[in-house]
């Protein structure tokens, strides 16, 4: 099972609590585990990446093993801590401002 945790916003949305498990065929990679959530939550479709282009939204960034995996390629394979579920994928809300 690989562990999710989702920003405040998108838990209410998808009326879930800080964290969800996922079953994530492998290759385990972004992808892969982006395309599980939005298949068990349709609502999330279009909120992390974009329905066109796929790309990660703006605000959103992911983090795994203390890593920041945004601008990686999101076909790379996610860390052994995350495919064995030691370590969760954390998809957390940017803040911007001045």
């Amino acid at each position: 099972m690989i562990r999710v945790k989702i920003p405040y916003h998108l838990r209410i949305l998808a009326q879930v609590g800080p964290e969800v498990e996922l079953e994530v065929e492998k290759p385990i990679t972004l992808n892969s585990v982006l395309d599980a959530l939005e298949e068990r939550y349709p609502v999330l479709r279009g909120t992390i990446r974009d329905h066109v282009t796929g790309q990660r939204r703006p605000f959103l960034r992911f983090f795994a093993c203390g890593q920041d995996l945004s601008n990686e390629s999101p076909n790379t394979p996610l860390p052994k801590a995350i495919v064995s579920g030691t370590e969760p994928l954390l998809i957390i809300g940017a803040i911007a401002g001045g």
